[in-house]
């Protein structure tokens, strides 16, 4: 099989994989705070086909990776929880349930990236490159999620912060993923320049440059 095409079936697993892990931990806040919509809708799973969107999980990172994008993106379904539920914790709830999914995206590049950092003279620099691109695709997810662009995190987490912009990013509705795929189209880098910044910050200038050169002989 052509080497591009298993480097492409390599992200989309790693990418939904991470998107996956992204949605559950919104959803298991919510049940910790008293809210069990996620739990009941059967979202709280690790079987992929109840996270996939179509748009989000397989046509953008396509997309994105036949555009040679520096990043490549996406989310799956929103996880759904009702704020009301939210007994234990109703002033911060909602935050704690948006912040969820990029804190587990976080924690991700914390312990691959930082495992990659101390396993570097150890490990074969392939194994090692594996490792830290999970973790590279990881922050890129927590800073991409940050946008404040619906149906992104960054905007159900900028209203609660300044309530009196909610209207403005809410009234986008449907309409905001147009908006991040034109974000993403002419603003890649910026994503990309954050992501390597934070990326090398935890696993080290020298595993980030093995990375970078062995994906960068994979996608040739």
């Amino acid at each position: 099989m052509n080497v591009n095409i298993l480097f492409l079936i390599f992200q989309l697993c790693v990418l939904i994989f991470s998107v996956m892990i992204h949605e559950i931990s919104h959803g298991f806040v919510a049940e910790k705070l008293g809210d069990p919509t996620a739990r009941l809708a059967g979202r709280l799973t690790l079987n992929p086909l109840r996270h996939i969107d179509l748009f989000g999980s397989i046509i953008l990172p396509l997309v994105l990776f036949l555009g040679h994008s520096p990043v490549v993106l996406g989310w799956a379904k929103p996880v759904p929880y009702n704020p009301f539920n939210l007994r234990k914790d109703f002033k911060y709830g909602p935050l704690k349930v948006a912040l969820a999914g990029p804190i587990s995206n976080i924690l991700i590049l914390l312990i691959l990236g930082g495992g990659a950092r101390i396993a570097f003279s150890y490990l074969s620099p392939a194994l090692v490159s594996l490792f830290a691109f999970v973790a590279f695709l990881n922050v890129s997810l927590a800073v991409f999620n940050l946008l404040p662009i619906p149906p992104l995190d960054g905007s159900k987490i900028l209203p609660l912060l300044f309530p009196k912009i909610a209207f403005n990013i809410e009234r986008f509705g449907f309409y905001g993923i147009f908006f991040v795929f034109i974000f993403l189209m002419f603003f890649s880098k910026v994503i990309a320049v954050i992501t390597t910044y934070i990326f090398v910050l935890v696993s080290g200038p020298q595993v980030a440059t093995h990375m970078f050169q062995f994906f960068n002989t994979l996608s040739r």
